[in-house]
């Protein structure tokens, strides 16, 4: 007898949206290097509430603190540019934020695909 995972309507169109929400901010991470992923951000302020004390509400939180963390970062590099000595670290502040921002949505995509809840 096979095990399967019986996942009720409502968690399976919550995971399903959380999919959708990953690739929005993945393709606005790739094609805008995060410039427009404000909005699946918003979508994912509107949703979460509605996946409380499910899985599917961890990948939730752990997309928009990779925002707004990536944000923050991608900040911290624009004031190393101001100055010319910055322009080095800005680059190496920059390379380090993209890096730990794919591995983030990676990481989110693949965790929520084994249906496992993130450690937020």
């Amino acid at each position: 007898m096979s095990q399967e995972l019986m996942i009720d309507t409502e968690l399976q169109a919550g995971k399903d949206l959380a999919w959708w929400l990953y690739i929005g901010h993945a393709l606005s991470f790739l094609f805008t290097l995060g410039m427009i992923s404000f909005i699946p951000l918003i979508i994912n302020y509107i949703k979460r509430p509605d996946t409380f004390g499910t899985f599917v509400h961890s990948h939730h939180t752990w997309q928009i603190r990779s925002f707004w963390w990536y944000l923050v970062w991608m900040l911290v590099g624009a004031v190393l540019w101001m100055t010319l000595l910055g322009i080095p670290a800005a680059m190496l502040v920059w390379a380090c934020a993209w890096l730990w921002k794919a591995y983030r949505l990676l990481r989110g995509f693949l965790d929520l695909n084994g249906n496992k809840a993130m450690p937020v």
